[in-house]
């Protein structure tokens, strides 16, 4: 019997030496930290964005993965942290992640918190008087025009709202020649808020549209009167809101209340979402807004029932975080990054490297182009509320 036990320990034990070749290299697994807010007015960006993440490892994971430098094959895992859309916690939160293995961080949902946080990043690659952190950051929601240039170290997946208002106030003024006037609402303490309504105020402008004026409010506003009661007097053809939905929902039952009705909305991109619908289908009917994703593709619609799987729901900001996983296992391969802990800045070069030298990706809509300044050139289409959901008026650019 003692014999018997001892051979079928010899066996076991020769099994286990055969495991890390096969069984437990395919355990091996690559965590990807997410960061944005989860908390406060803008926490459901956050949310979905996490959502989207994991629907996205999940996707990867079931295709067998991510294949690193020494061709073993990984798992992602995600992990998501809240910054509570402030600058001081945002960088925190990235020093505590450039603190561990990590070589790579998605995020954050807040423009105030990407213009403070590329700040801190070293500037130039290579700059050996920079003591900025060295840490690729690639952006899913952070939409403020032109924040990537701040450092070459960060990096974004999110549209032009430039190009994609410039797009939609000319197909306005084609569409109806009729209207002449415009006036708006911003959001005027949220940095996405108010750099967008300067778009679309300056588009309006260069397009022979008359701002008539602009009324202003605070993200955790929750009356707006006297706003409306501006707009009102104004008597514009077009309004267009710059706000996120909880307060852009406000102005909406406001403008119902007071019964002003202009003959078009236009809203802000981040609006073009399920909360707008949650919160006042009615009174958004009719509103136009541009946006880089819709399920109008079957990509896009695998990924949009994968994040409702995960507790989120997919719009143009958690869709750039579903397609930045994709990237990021595209820049692990063909850079040979080993995700060890004693390659850690190696891995952080080679990703910083990969990501700088994409000259396109695959996006959830089309192709997706990157700029030399880091940025995305993604196709983009219009799409308003309408009997209750968001469907596709203009496809300019698919």
């Amino acid at each position: 019997m003692r014999r018997l036990h001892a051979v079928l320990a010899v066996l076991l034990a020769g099994s286990m030496l055969a495991l890390p070749g096969s069984a437990l290299a395919q355990e091996r697994t690559v965590k990807i930290t997410g960061f944005g807010a989860k908390s406060g007015v803008v926490r459901v960006f956050g949310i979905n964005s996490e959502a989207a993440m994991k629907a996205a490892a999940e996707e990867i994971n079931s295709k067998g993965g991510v294949t690193l430098g020494d061709g073993t094959k990984a798992k992602f895992t995600v992990d998501f942290l809240d910054d509570r859309c402030n600058a001081e916690e945002g960088i925190s939160v990235v020093r505590r992640i450039a603190s561990t293995d990590a070589f790579v961080a998605v995020g954050p949902t807040c423009s105030n918190v990407a213009e403070s946080l590329f700040g801190i990043l070293q500037k130039k690659v290579g700059d050996a008087t920079d003591s900025g952190l060295q840490f690729p950051i690639i952006a899913d929601v952070a939409a403020k025009g032109g924040l990537a240039k701040i450092s070459e170290w960060a990096f974004r997946n999110v549209p032009s709202e430039f190009e994609m208002y410039k797009s939609l106030i000319a197909w306005i003024r084609k569409e109806h020649p009729d209207l002449k006037t415009m006036y708006g609402g911003v959001e005027k303490d949220f940095a996405h808020s108010n750099a967008t309504y300067g778009v679309m105020k300056g588009q309006a402008e260069g397009a022979g549209l008359q701002v008539l004026g602009t009324s202003e409010w605070l993200l955790n506003d929750t009356t707006f009167s006297t706003q409306v009661r501006d707009m009102k007097r104004a008597n514009a053809d077009i309004v267009a809101i710059s706000a996120h939905p909880f307060t852009t929902c406000g102005v909406l039952k406001e403008m119902a209340r007071q019964g002003v009705k202009p003959k078009l909305l236009i809203g802000l991109t981040s609006s073009s979402s399920i909360e707008t619908l949650q919160g006042c289908a009615k009174q958004a009917e009719g509103i136009i807004i541009p946006t880089s994703f819709a399920p109008v593709t079957p990509e896009a619609k695998l990924a949009a029932e994968q994040v409702a799987k995960f507790g989120g729901s997919a719009d143009l900001h958690s869709a750039a975080a579903y397609e930045i996983m994709f990237i990021l296992k595209d820049v692990i391969e063909s850079q040979k990054i080993m995700a060890k802990p004693d390659t850690v800045q190696a891995d952080r070069n080679k990703m910083r490297a990969g990501l700088a030298a994409l000259k396109e990706t695959k996006g959830l809509l089309g192709k997706v182009g990157r700029t030399a300044d880091r940025e995305a050139i993604k196709p983009y289409l219009y799409v308003h509320a309408k009997d209750g959901s968001w469907q596709v008026l203009y496809k300019p650019t698919l």
